[in-house]
């Protein structure tokens, strides 16, 4: 005994026509052959939901059904009959299916049933990789470029025409873009062979471009890069990507700008980390040291007596520029006490010295921690 239509389809006998479709659609999608190769079962509760969606679909054929059930498509006793399931007396069997089935049909090929293809379509974006230094990205820089890509076809002014007259209609498809096929109950619709989706045709087409409208070319362009800029920023040049497909709209072109690594200066936004190394008897008593900046000036800062590893100083408004601003970040020096080696022995007999008449507090740091480890294990 054959299941209920509205079991099949999960639904109640109330249901709106909406739902009845939802449902449908949703098992149409779980069960289709093609999601199911070779799935027998699957197969059957497509064909048994495709079945209770023709008969419910149609409000006559529903009508009757829930008024005498399946022997309403009892072919022998006079019944409505099922369509294309059974052959039948509609004047339009199973119209509502595959109406329906074409919408899945096309969300199962992600569109493909009824894409068709733009005759004179955009062309794609394209991105164009630049090297440059830390200090081209401070200041800014104007560069020049060139690469290969499809720019519009002169000889026929983007047509694709060699007369310019442009495109007709397909015959194949009278403009639709798209033909249809008969398949036992299915009516599956294809993108047209003929103008392979586009609904229109070029009649003689162009020699140099062979009727795309475009052609391969050298393209010389010049960028400017604003000062400020940073590792992984992109500069967006509109309509400089790919000419159209016959007088489409052109793509745009996207520089992608990377910054070389300086042997100096570490980026972070828009400040800069220098390490800078620091003799001994300059930490101990002080003094001046230059250091060049990003910009090429090189500025004379005071190093305090007494400066540990590792101390932080800041040089306001020499780091990057901001982008699109006059406003710098700023510069910071991070001191690197260097231990001298190859001493000499009139040195080492001073540094014994002075280790000697060393006095408590001097070395604040170390002391503080010794102390630590005495309290800890002492």
């Amino acid at each position: 005994m054959k299941e209920d239509f509205y079991k099949i389809l999960g639904v109640d006998k109330k249901a709106t026509a909406d739902e009845i479709k939802k449902s449908y659609r949703k098992l149409a999608m779980k069960y289709h052959p093609d999601r199911n190769p070779g799935d027998k079962e699957s197969e059957k509760k497509f064909r048994e939901a495709a079945e209770a969606y023709e008969i419910l679909s149609d409000p006559q054929k529903r009508a009757a059904f829930d008024s005498y059930g399946h022997s309403a498509f009892d072919n022998g006793a006079g019944g409505f009959g099922t369509g294309g399931f059974g052959g039948g007396r509609s004047n339009n069997p199973g119209a509502g299916f595959t109406d329906m089935f074409g919408d899945i049909f096309e969300d199962l090929m992600g569109g493909g049933g009824r894409r068709t293809q733009a005759f004179n379509s955009r062309g794609a974006d394209l991105r164009y990789n630049i090297e440059i230094s830390l200090e081209d990205a401070f200041k800014g820089k104007q560069t020049k470029i060139k690469f290969n890509c499809a720019a519009a076809c002169q000889t026929c002014n983007a047509t694709g025409s060699a007369s310019k007259a442009g495109p007709e209609r397909c015959s194949t498809c009278s403009g639709r873009g798209t033909v249809r096929a008969q398949q036992g109950f299915f009516t599956i619709e294809r993108t047209c062979h003929a103008c392979n989706g586009a609904g229109q045709k070029i009649k003689d087409p162009c020699n140099s471009c062979r009727g795309e409208g475009r052609v391969a070319k050298e393209k010389h362009l010049s960028v400017n890069i604003p000062a400020g800029v940073e590792d992984g920023n992109r500069i967006r040049l509109s309509g400089e990507g790919e000419a159209g497909i016959r007088g489409g709209q052109a793509g745009d072109l996207y520089v992608f700008v990377s910054i070389k690594k300086h042997q100096l200066y570490e980026r972070e936004g828009v400040d800069l980390h220098c390490r800078i190394p620091i003799k001994m008897t300059t930490a101990i008593l002080g003094g001046s040291i230059e250091v060049p900046c990003v910009d090429g000036v090189v500025v004379k800062f005071t190093i305090p007596a007494g400066t540990q590893n590792l101390a932080k100083f800041r040089l306001k408004g020499k780091g990057m520029m901001r982008i699109h601003t006059k406003n710098p970040g700023d510069m910071y020096i991070h001191a690197m006490i260097e231990t001298p080696v190859k001493l000499t022995d009139k040195q080492q007999e001073l540094i014994k010295q002075f280790a000697e008449l060393e006095t408590a507090g001097s070395s604040p740091e170390s002391e503080s921690f010794f102390n630590k480890i005495k309290n800890l294990f002492g």
